[in-house]
């Protein structure tokens, strides 16, 4: 992602960072996990989604955005072939309480907890950080969001599906690689009333095993820039109100 070295903290000497949080003083922190997404995907799309979509964000509207957690917990893949899967949120709680102190004593006004993969816990865990926070009175405020959020008129969320692929192509479209599926016209997806997230979807037998949702092979890449457009928004909508 070179072309967002100029918002992604990790590349910022202390003076331009200093700049970027006068301009607009908002810390993006991207979550994600590192975990099993059938064989044309990356087992770090989680975080690499959620980074991409941070620093389209930062890009469009300023601020930065700190070196992406790729550690998660929940959801239903941690037996899966290369799912490193936290059985709690102990320590990714720790980890994510801690920065959001150390941002807070230097004066960042705004700290978005933004994570890729939407599991019912880690969703859970960065809602009850946020909550956390608000209670304790401190200056700075903790915004938590996900990629699942309600968009109108998009793609749904899945779990290696369309629209994780598809926003996957915006930013990492080199790590997508179809061909690692078996052909479309050859082993079609079957699934018991046509529904692409039952639990079938984990047998091993299944030509889509562990994806929840559409079938990617029929994903468009084309699709990506509106889908991440309409993603950025929202969270800059949020940001805008938690700033005024």
């Amino acid at each position: 992602m070179e072309s967002f070295q100029s918002v992604r903290a990790e590349f910022m000497r202390p003076s331009q960072i200093r700049q970027a949080l006068a301009k607009r003083s908002v810390a993006f922190l991207p979550i994600g996990a590192t975990e099993f997404h059938q064989e044309h995907l990356p087992i770090g799309l989680d975080g690499l989604n959620a980074q991409g979509v941070a620093c389209e964000a930062a890009s469009e509207r300023g601020g930065i955005v700190l070196p992406t957690l790729f550690v998660g917990t929940g959801g239903g893949h941690k037996d899966y072939p290369w799912t490193i899967m936290m059985d709690g949120d102990a320590e990714i709680r720790a980890i994510l309480q801690k920065t959001l102190q150390r941002l807070n004593e230097f004066g960042v006004k705004v700290a978005v907890l933004f994570t890729g993969h939407f599991a019912p816990e880690q969703l859970e865990m960065i809602e009850s950080i946020a909550s956390t926070w608000k209670q304790t009175g401190r200056s700075m405020k903790v915004l938590a969001l996900a990629i699942n959020m309600p968009l109108e008129s998009a793609i749904s969320p899945d779990h290696a599906g369309v629209f994780e692929t598809t926003v996957l192509s915006k930013f990492f479209k080199e790590t997508i690689d179809l061909g690692e599926l078996p052909s479309l016209s050859d082993s079609p997806a079957i699934d018991p009333d046509g529904d692409p997230y039952g639990l079938h979807r984990h047998d091993p037998e299944h030509v889509l095993w562990g994806v929840f949702g559409p079938d990617p092979r029929k994903y468009d890449s084309a699709a990506a820039e509106a889908l991440v457009g309409k993603l950025t928004l929202e969270i800059n909508a949020a940001v805008d109100l938690a700033i005024a």
